[in-house]
């Protein structure tokens, strides 16, 4: 999947890429769902996620929490306030324990309430891609607070290859469920 340059294929993907998660979730039965994943599937990858996500409901969560990071970060800039994309302790060397953070606190949110929040937030965020031009998305030194970046690439990463990366999960989990 090449990545976005433009706010067309941003939103293209952005929305492609959530609608082939959703397909693979609708597809699976509530047993899947709600089941927790194998041990298996924790020796995947080196990736701190593969043991971290425990079930269905912690990958939705994590991606509603990233979108929330985006949010706040857009809306705080946008107003004039500057921050940085991570909140304070973290930084991108440290962002996995504010992962576990997420997850930890999510233990009580159930399945149910992950996807409605997961939905919502998906809307929040293609709304703040809708506001922002092609230029403020992806041209370099636009928006000062994005840094060496480009808003458009936080976008891509909060959207389209995050939810290539819970296909992949939810992929691994469906070949492994029941071993």
């Amino acid at each position: 999947m090449p990545r976005a340059t433009s706010k067309d294929e941003l939103i293209e993907s952005a929305n492609r890429q959530f609608e082939k998660m959703w397909r693979l979730i609708d597809g699976m039965s509530e047993e899947q769902q709600c089941a927790a994943f194998s041990e298996e599937m924790a020796l995947t990858g080196k990736e701190a996620h593969w043991t971290r996500d425990k079930n269905l409901r912690d990958v939705l969560t994590h991606l509603y929490e990233w979108h929330q990071l985006l949010l706040a970060w857009v809306r705080a800039n946008d107003s004039g306030e500057r921050r940085p994309f991570l909140p304070e302790p973290y930084n991108w060397r440290t962002y996995p324990a504010m992962n576990i953070e997420f997850w930890r606190k999510h233990q009580d949110t159930s399945l149910e309430d992950a996807k409605a929040m997961l939905r919502e937030s998906h809307s929040d965020v293609m709304a703040v891609i809708e506001h922002y031009s092609d230029e403020e998305l992806f041209s370099k030194g636009i928006l000062a607070w994005t840094g060496a970046s480009t808003l458009g690439a936080y976008c891509v990463s909060a959207t389209a290859s995050h939810y290539d990366w819970a296909a992949k999960k939810i992929k691994r989990h469906l070949k492994t469920y029941g071993r």
